[in-house]
């Protein structure tokens, strides 16, 4: 954009200029009004000092002083301890919400596990087995059936009784005990041990739970249910229909409530606890 004739006049007239005056008018009445003149290259070097000045302490007041946070709220910066804080919190916050939906799921597979656990629907899993399978597997797949079937003459199937078999061979360390919270027996035994079905039934529940690890819950008939609890691993899932004396896990030593390598067992029959050992065919 061209100047016009006024501003070139106006330029001229900066270069013609050799002193400043600086003039101090007091406030109020009888009080002598005070000049200072300085040359123009002082004056540009007073202003250009004062400027750098007030800009430093500027700066220094807001990066170092909680005046920034006052001035700029939404662009307030962190320090790395601040950040590192924050990153931290928002990891813990992540792992949290991915457990918590951990905890959903596995509720919501116990819900599912009381649906499937009615024992009119077990009861008519195992006609159909014993229908359908009577050729291929007449014993039920245990050697006490087998004895069973020969002392009763072959009565037993048809009577509604119902035999468990110990799940595990081992020590019993931890017997029944309701009234302190033990509604199972524990036998001791080396992580990685076969732990069989110890009677046939249709898995309601096979999941990992915070407390008690790797759990199995297998369904039985005349509304019994029997309960694994602590393994290394589950070899059966839910829905599965599983014999007597059928391997269904390897015994290990997971879940807080672990003290160490065994295996929980418990023995429900229409919501209530029952002593294993009281119905324990094998039980020595």
């Amino acid at each position: 954009m061209k100047l016009n004739l006024n501003n070139i006049k106006f330029l001229k007239s900066l270069k013609k200029i050799t002193n400043v005056s600086v003039v101090v008018i007091p406030h109020g009445a009888g009080v002598d009004t005070k000049s200072h003149q300085f040359t123009l290259s002082k004056a540009l070097v007073i202003v250009g000092v004062y400027s750098l000045v007030f800009f430093l302490l500027g700066f220094f007041i807001l990066n170092l002083t909680p005046v920034r946070g006052w001035v700029f709220p939404g662009n307030s910066t962190l320090n790395p301890a601040e950040k590192k804080l924050i990153t931290d919190l928002n990891q813990r916050l992540i792992f949290i919400t991915f457990e918590l939906e951990k905890l959903k799921s596995t509720n919501q597979q116990l819900k599912d596990a009381i649906l499937l656990g009615d024992s009119t629907y077990i009861d008519s899993l195992n006609k159909a087995n014993s229908s359908g399978n009577k050729k291929n597997n007449p014993y039920g797949g245990s050697i006490f059936y087998v004895i069973e079937q020969l002392l009763s003459g072959g009565q037993a199937q048809n009577s509604g009784y119902i035999r468990f078999s110990k799940p595990v061979n081992g020590y019993i360390s931890r017997g029944f005990n309701p009234e302190n919270g033990h509604m199972g027996i524990d036998f001791v035994i080396k992580s990685g041990t076969p732990v069989y079905s110890a009677a046939g039934g249709y898995v309601i529940f096979a999941d990992y739970t915070v407390n008690d690890g790797h759990m199995m819950i297998i369904a039985h008939s005349d509304g019994y249910i029997t309960v694994y609890k602590h393994c290394s691993s589950l070899l059966k899932k839910a829905r599965d229909v599983v014999a007597e004396g059928e391997m269904i896990a390897l015994s290990g030593n997971t879940g807080e409530l672990s003290s160490g390598p065994h295996l929980h067992f418990e023995i429900w029959k229409n919501g209530k606890p029952v002593d294993p050992q009281s119905l324990l065919s094998n039980n020595q």
